[in-house]
C-alpha cells in the first residue's frame, strides 16, 4: 500500500472522529467549501515555496497540499484511486492534445 492510499485510509478513519480531537473531522464539519478553500491556501504557500528557492519549504508545502486535496476528494467521494485512474487514462496522450479534447469552459 501506497502513502497516498496510508494517508487516504487514515483520513477516512479521522472524518468520523469529533471535530474536537480531529482536524479532518474539524474541516468536514466546516463543509467542502471551507477545504476547498484550504486547498487553495496550501497550493498558494506551495507556489510561494517554489518560486522561493527553498525546496525544504517545497516539500513541506506539497505535503500539505496534498494532504488538504485528500481531505477534499473524501469530501467529495472521490478517491486517490479516482485520480491515479484518471491520469493512467491520459498516459502517452499529449498535454495539448488532452487539453483540446476537454469542451470549452
Amino acid at each position: 500500500m501506497s502513502t497516498l492510499e496510508r494517508l487516504e485510509q487514515t483520513i477516512a478513519a479521522r472524518s468520523k472522529a469529533s471535530p474536537e480531537t480531529s482536524y479532518v473531522a474539524k474541516l468536514n464539519a466546516k463543509g467542502v467549501p471551507k477545504i476547498a478553500q484550504k486547498v487553495g491556501e496550501e497550493a498558494t504557500e506551495t507556489v510561494i515555496a517554489a518560486v522561493s528557492g527553498d525546496t525544504n519549504e517545497l516539500v513541506g508545502e506539497s505535503a500539505d497540499l496534498l494532504f488538504h486535496l485528500l481531505v477534499l476528494l473524501q469530501a467529495k467521494g472521490a478517491s486517490i484511486d479516482d485520480v491515479l485512474a484518471e491520469l493512467d487514462r491520459r498516459e502517452g496522450l499529449s498535454g495539448l492534445d488532452e487539453k483540446a479534447s476537454r469542451p470549452p469552459e
